[in-house]
């Protein structure tokens, strides 16, 4: 009979773990392999099988099931084994299979994983069992969060995960566990500690300004509402700062309803940026928003006064503009005000702290006036402008009058001046004309200058005592009045002077005799009348004087010798006489004499003519008369009468070949001195000599800068006897086939031989193989010529 052993891997076993059950057979009496089959049989879990036994030996086999559902306990476990050959041969075992519980492992995720203030997290706790241990625990898992958070259950599900939900969590840092609490076939666990950080929230600051277009100094009101962005929900709380571009920097405090709200009345004209900061608490993070206030300018009004209310020509009158900002605008007005008054000064004056400003003026004359107060405005205030009404009256006026100098004389410039004041109150400066009337005398106008003085200048005022009136005829700003004083002219002395041309005069010649009548300073009247010329021993003269004062006479009729002349002015109504002397010298006039032949030259035994002409030196004037005497060197001397032309004249034909000097000698009479020609020359040729030339060869070079030169020409002049003719010109010519090309001129000298150097040519000069040197002639000597070769030398060239 067989027999069944029952055996169980692993045992005990956890909670859903895989256990495996063999059931090995022995002994088998009956049948072959397989044998048969063997059932497994667990108490309070399930039955397995019929399994077919695997042979093992000729009667032994094994069968083996694997089973992980059994619950946690003690479990009995049978093997029965089926032959199926021989029932007889049936067998069963047992064995105890114990189950525990299986571990379990328990994990924690968040969602979300970074939470923010007041957003809901949700916690999950995963149990699981712990290897070998299988299947899906159940029960309860309960959270518990570090710090402020609460504890919280939850009910596994189906998949052994538990979900909880938590919205209060504090910003900051949290540790969380899940603790699983187990159940009939798991053990507890718990999760290790994780950390769950909830993080500030994000937030939105919403700016606004209010009122929206605000003037300078009206309150502005900044609000920043602050939100918290979704999935944020805490509560904003602590402070904005407003920070305004070029103007306050504030803080407000948010409220409840998260904003913050602050006043200001310190913003400057003008666009600001404004930034409204949140500057975050604990829970919610900072934000920003920005926005801009355009700050205008305040309108202003200006009222005018003026003072006093009556004032009269150049009173000193005090205007003020009283410049005011207009609601809501509490700006105060700075800048200038500009003051226009009609017909009258434009005046500008600086707003006190006050906003008043105040101009003095008193170039007011009389009349009725507009005045017009523009105030400039400022950055901060609007420009305004008020006006109001001014009357000012005409002012009094004296009138003093003054005569410079007295008593004077006649033609002297006398200043009459008249001082006009206008009389306190008014400090008007009179302006116009006045009127100055000379009783006997001239009608004159002046207009006053700056100072209230009209001056007049005159020099018309006859000899005598006359009544000056001043009438000024007053303005539109001050009145009239008039002054008297005395003016008194006296004669003027003269002084005459005596002019005498020329100063050294000659027989003959014109003399003026001038007299210049002068008024003495500081008269000017004109002298007048006339002025008697005496000349001892020659004539007594009168002239009249003319308008510069001068009276004048000419005279030639004063004789040779040394004269006193007196000049003496009779005086007239406005000046009186006066005298003066001088002399007169007139001597001999002097004369040239010139001297000329013909012919010249002459032929020996040739009659020869010489004339002298004699002349009066200007100024001089006349004909001299007398006689002229002739020495002619190797010759007669000869004399001459001057005939009525001043000519004089001789003829000889006594000279001698050869050259002669002649000079004629004016032996002068009472009137002219003489005067002698300078020396004349004259030629006396012989019959006309032979002579010849010689000319010397001469070469042509060139010039390194390629110019052609000749260095030297030379020829000789001699006469009929072979001897050198010195002080003779040679002309040279070369003989060029275009034709003669001069070359230049010489003199002969000691040697008789002219010579020419460097003579620079034109290059057609290479044309011509000779070149002449010609003699023209000359008295007592025939001309000649002689030519030579002229020969190209191209090298060595000269520098």
């Amino acid at each position: 009979m067989s027999t069944t052993l029952v055996t169980s891997t692993p045992n005990p076993s956890v909670f859903g773990q895989s256990v495996t059950y063999t059931a090995t057979v022995t002994g088998i009496t009956a049948g072959s392999a397989p044998f048969g089959d063997v059932t497994f049989v667990i108490a309070g879990g399930p039955t397995l099988g019929p399994v077919t036994l695997t042979p093992t030996g000729v009667d032994s086999g094994t069968a083996s099931v694997t089973d992980s559902t059994l619950a946690v306990g003690s479990h009995l476990v049978t093997a029965n084994f089926v032959n199926s050959t021989d029932p007889l041969d049936n067998s069963s075992g047992t064995t105890i299979q114990q189950v525990n519980q299986s571990a379990t492992t328990t994990t924690v995720t968040f969602v979300p994983p970074a939470p923010v203030c007041g957003e809901t997290v949700t916690l999950t706790a995963s149990v699981a069992a712990a290897p070998p241990g299988g299947g899906t625990p159940t029960g309860t898992v309960t959270f518990i969060i570090s710090a402020d958070g609460p504890t919280v259950t939850g009910t596994l599900d189906a998949s052994g995960e538990a979900s909880v939900t938590v919205s209060a969590l504090s910003v900051g840092s949290h540790q969380v566990a899940a603790f699983y609490n187990g159940d009939t076939d798991f053990a507890p666990s718990n999760s290790p500690l994780t950390p769950l950080t909830v993080n500030p929230a994000d937030s939105t600051t919403t700016l606004s300004v209010s009122p929206a277009a605000p003037v300078c100094g009206e309150t502005v009101t900044l609000c920043a509402q602050v939100a918290v962005v979704a999935p944020g929900t805490c509560t904003p709380t602590g402070t904005v700062t407003f920070t305004v571009a070029g103007g306050p920097t504030l803080t407000g405090t948010l409220d409840a309803t998260g904003q913050a709200c602050v006043t200001t009345s310190g913003i400057p004209v003008g666009t600001y940026a404004v930034t409204a900061t949140y500057n975050g608490d604990g829970d919610i993070s900072g934000s920003t928003d920005t926005g801009s206030v355009t700050v205008g300018a305040g309108a202003s009004t200006t009222t005018v006064s003026a003072s006093p209310a009556s004032p009269t020509c150049g009173e000193s009158v005090t205007i003020c503009a009283q410049v005011a900002a207009v609601a809501p605008s509490t700006c105060t007005p700075t800048g200038t005000v500009t003051f226009v008054i009609t017909g009258g000064p434009t005046l500008t004056a600086t707003l006190d702290a006050t906003g008043q400003a105040c101009v003095t003026t008193s170039d007011l004359t009389a009349g009725s006036y507009t005045v017009t107060a523009t105030y400039g405005g400022s950055t901060d205030v609007e420009s305004s402008t008020g006006t109001a009404s001014i009357t000012v009256g005409q002012g009094a006026s004296t009138t003093s009058v003054s005569v410079l100098p007295t008593p004077s004389v006649c033609g002297e410039s006398v200043t009459i001046c008249a001082q006009v004041a206008a009389v306190a109150p008014s400090t008007c400066t009179p302006t116009g004309t006045v009127t100055f009337v000379i009783t006997g005398g001239p009608t004159l106008t002046a207009t006053l200058d700056a100072t209230g003085q009209a001056c007049v200048t005159t020099s018309a005022i006859p000899v005598g005592s006359h009544t000056v009136t001043a009438t000024y005829a007053g303005d539109g700003g001050v009145m009239g009045s008039t002054g008297t004083a005395i003016a008194t002219v006296n004669q003027a002395s003269s002084t005459t002077s005596l002019n005498i041309t020329p100063g050294a005069p000659s027989c003959g010649e014109t003399i003026t005799l001038c007299a210049q009548v002068t008024t003495t300073l500081p008269g000017t009247c004109t002298p007048t009348g006339t002025v008697t010329f005496t000349v001892a021993g020659g004539p007594t003269l009168t002239g009249t004087l003319d308008a510069t004062g001068q009276a004048c006479v000419t005279t030639s009729a004063i004789p040779a010798g040394t004269h006193a002349v007196t000049a003496t002015y009779a005086g007239d109504a406005g000046v009186a006489g006066s005298t003066t002397s001088g002399s007169v010298t007139v001597g001999q006039a002097s004369t040239t004499t010139t001297l000329i032949s013909s012919p010249n030259p002459s032929g020996s035994g040739q009659n020869v003519t010489f004339t002298a002409t004699v002349t009066a030196v200007p100024p001089a004037t006349g004909t001299p008369t007398g006689t002229v005497t002739f020495v002619i060197s190797g010759g007669p001397t000869l004399t001459g009468t001057l005939n009525a032309s001043g000519l004089a004249t001789v003829s000889t034909s006594a000279l001698t070949a050869g050259s002669h000097t002649v000079t004629a000698t004016y032996g002068g009479d009472t009137c002219f001195a003489g005067s002698t020609s300078p020396p004349l020359t004259q030629v006396v040729v012989a019959a006309p000599a032979g002579t010849t030339v010689t000319a010397t060869p001469a070469t042509i070079r060139l010039r390194i800068n390629g110019t052609f030169v000749i260095p030297t020409l030379s020829a000789t002049l001699r006469d009929a006897s072979g001897n050198p003719v010195p002080g003779q010109t040679l002309t040279f010519v070369a003989n060029s086939v275009l034709g003669p090309l001069a070359l230049g001129s010489a003199v002969t000298n000691a040697s008789g031989t002219a010579t020419v150097s460097n003579v620079t040519v034109p290059p057609t000069v290479v044309t011509a193989s000779t070149y002449t040197a010609s003699f023209a002639g000359a008295p007592g000597l025939n001309p000649a010529s002689g030519s030579a070769s002229l020969t190209f030398q191209p090298t060595p060239l000269l520098p």
